[in-house]
């Protein structure tokens, strides 16, 4: 029997960036020499939305995600000696995405590269922003057209690059099922290729298609996953070949990256995630078919906080062993002709192709945001439902809880910590960078980038031209701003009455019985300070207290302490309940704790939700906040019985 080729791995990345450029830097050319063999960068929340480090937004949130980019300065720093010609650089940026590149082409050109040979990623993916991430700037339409911009701009100068990386990770973040993942995904692919055609020659447009990537999730379902991975190869196939006519099988391949499920990943007995880990990564990798481009994994803590470099390493080599020791790439596909899987895989294309129908019927990805975050609200709530009614089980959480102390969680409490220090200095930075710049030239690349936004031409030209001017993050997204308008997406959860009640009619009971003795329903205020995105869990416990028959006021993500703390004393709040998932929850409460108390609120109990160490809890409940919760707190109906409690007049007796 002849001996087949063995496989070339695939790309071996940890996400990674934090604290500052220089930091990250080195972090990177550590991860480079233990073998990794491409870099996958992380950007901090102010650099996402478009936000210098010194924004009052950026307060409490620079370098605890990712690395702040404020000029390019900073670009120059994170890539000091990694030769970027050389280099396969994926970066997770959308809003920002035509700015960030437009400085990494400006370092790549200030290091002698031949920018055309460049090669990486940027994720670009703006309708998953509104959908579950939350990091967008612009409203849907111009955000759509710069995602061509970088599209068009990339094929023409950069034509290794990838200028789209459609992300389906979030939308599995979020509660997605597999078909509303595949489905979600393909209706955004489909909806940028269809801005893009009419820029793009007809000779050349089947090659462009042939750019557009994928980067997804795989979760701990790993049958249904690696069978959701053969749709998407399916479907994508499918797309291309008849709604584009492209016919040549290599512009229609599905190309993509992933990063396994961090959503499932848990606090409780957290050494438990290595296996998770391990486990979905098989997912991806194991179907020759449908393996995945590149991987990154997670790390054993991340549901406790930021991993130190061991945690990182520790996944890294979980790809090499099995990359290189064992002989997965010596076969061909291992599912081809199974029938349990072609039957499972055909239930998921029939699934996603009705509800590709479904989307297209109302316009297509862009005209049905407020439709695809109502359906993920209402996934996410059924998945956690199944959760605490112990019909999903998850080990250590609501099944075999009792375990040994974790000896992996050791005085550092198994996590890196951001110095706080790192914010002001980084300001110093940007501060030092303002005053040395050309302010006349900087003024005339503003000018130049305005009038190119307002006219419709492509914006990449003069963001690089800006990048070299030494225009900062804030500065371009501004001029965007100004010319494009600002956007609040939907937040998936209405406020009108509920008619789900299996299992709350305790809870409803309680909340009557408060209500009545108030005078109005429990008036319950949520809201996400900061940056942060991440709106799942804020969605869902407005959405629990809604179904309990409390008054809520949720308004979505990025609102000040000074917006909350306005609408705490405008709805006359019984209670304030606050989601911060990105590690800036002690400052930016400590300011809400003091405006409440300016504002005569103190009276008004505070609730805080995110991932925040046992040490930080204390701090928060010593600044005066009613209780903490960390995801070990899956039970919902808990939290509620406690909100109920604390609106609770002391005249009414706890039953």
């Amino acid at each position: 029997m002849p001996q087949m080729q063995k496989d070339r791995p695939w790309l071996i990345r940890t996400y990674a960036g934090h604290s500052t450029a220089k930091a990250s830097n080195a972090l990177y050319r550590a991860n480079l020499a233990k073998g990794q063999t491409g870099l996958s960068v992380a950007f901090d929340l102010p650099t996402q939305t478009g936000y210098d480090s010194d924004h009052v937004l950026a307060r409490g949130e620079v370098g605890k995600v990712g690395v702040p980019v404020c000029h390019l300065g900073d670009m120059r720093a994170l890539f000091d000696q990694i030769p970027l010609e050389q280099m396969n650089t994926s970066m997770t940026i959308n809003a920002t995405a035509p700015w960030l590149l437009a400085l990494y082409i400006a370092v790549a050109e200030e290091q002698g590269a031949d920018v055309s040979k460049l090669q990486g990623t940027v994720q670009n993916d703006l309708i998953k922003e509104y959908l579950s991430r939350g990091t967008y700037v612009c409203p849907p339409k111009p955000s759509l057209k710069m995602i061509a911009d970088v599209a068009e701009y990339c094929y023409t100068n950069v034509p290794k690059w990838n200028p789209m990386n459609v992300c389906s990770y979030h939308l599995q973040e979020a509660g997605a099922t597999p078909e509303q993942e595949l489905a979600f995904a393909l209706a955004t692919a489909q909806a940028v290729l269809d801005e893009l055609k009419p820029r793009i020659a007809t000779e050349d447009f089947p090659a462009m298609v042939g750019r557009i990537s994928f980067f997804v999730n795989a979760g701990i379902r790993f049958v249904t996953e690696m069978c959701k991975m053969r749709a998407f190869v399916d479907l994508w196939d499918e797309i291309c070949r008849d709604r584009y006519g492209v016919e040549d099988p290599k512009f229609r391949r599905f190309r993509y990256g992933v990063q396994v499920n961090s959503l499932g990943l848990t606090e409780q007995q957290p050494e438990n995630n290595v296996y998770r880990i391990l486990i979905e990564m098989l997912a991806v990798t194991l179907s020759k078919k449908a393996r995945a481009r590149a991987v990154q994994l997670p790390a054993w803590n991340e549901a406790l906080g930021l991993p130190r470099p061991w945690d990182q390493q520790w996944s890294m080599r979980m790809q090499q062993i099995l990359a290189y020791e064992t002989d997965l790439l010596e076969y061909g596909d291992l599912f081809d002709g199974n029938p349990a899987v072609d039957a499972k895989v055909e239930e998921l294309k029939e699934g996603a192709r009705a509800e590709l129908a479904n989307l297209e019927s109302m316009g297509g990805a862009v005209a049905s945001i407020e439709y695809m975050k109502g359906r993920l609200v209402d996934s996410n709530a059924e998945r956690l439902n199944r959760i605490e009614k112990n019909e999903t089980v998850v080990v250590g959480v609501n099944k075999w809880t009792e375990g040994e102390p974790s000896p992996l969680q050791t005085e550092d409490g198994g996590i890196m910590v951001v110095d706080p220090a790192v914010e002001q200095e980084q300001i110093e930075r940007l501060n030092a960078w303002r005053g040395e710049r050309d302010n006349d030239a900087v003024q005339s690349a503003l000018a130049a980038l305005r009038a190119a936004a307002q006219s419709g031409a492509n914006v990449m030209e003069p963001s690089i031209a800006a990048a070299k001017a030494g225009v900062t993050t804030g500065e371009w997204a501004e001029e965007m701003r100004k010319v494009y308008g600002t956007y609040r997406g939907p937040t998936g959860v209405s406020a009108s009455v509920s008619n789900k009640t299996e299992g709350l009619d305790d809870l409803r009971d309680a909340v009557n019985a408060v209500s009545d003795v108030l005078g109005r329903r429990i008036k319950f205020v949520v809201g996400k300070p900061g940056l942060d995105g991440h709106s799942n869990g804020a969605e869902q416990i407005a959405f629990r207290a809604r179904d309990c028959g409390m008054d809520i006021t949720y308004d979505g993500i990025r609102m000040t302490p000074a917006e909350l703390v306005e609408a705490a004393q405008n709805d006359d709040a019984h209670v304030v309940g606050l989601s911060i998932l990105s590690g800036s929850h002690l400052p930016l409460v400590e300011e809400m704790m003091q405006r409440m108390r300016d504002a005569g609120l103190d009276h008004v109990p505070v609730i805080v939700g995110g991932i925040i160490p046992d040490e930080d809890a204390q701090k928060l409940k010593s600044m005066g906040v009613a209780r903490v919760y960390t995801p070990k707190d899956f039970e919902l109906n808990s939290i509620m019985s406690d909100i109920v409690d604390l609106a609770r007049p002391p005249e009414i007796a706890v039953n």
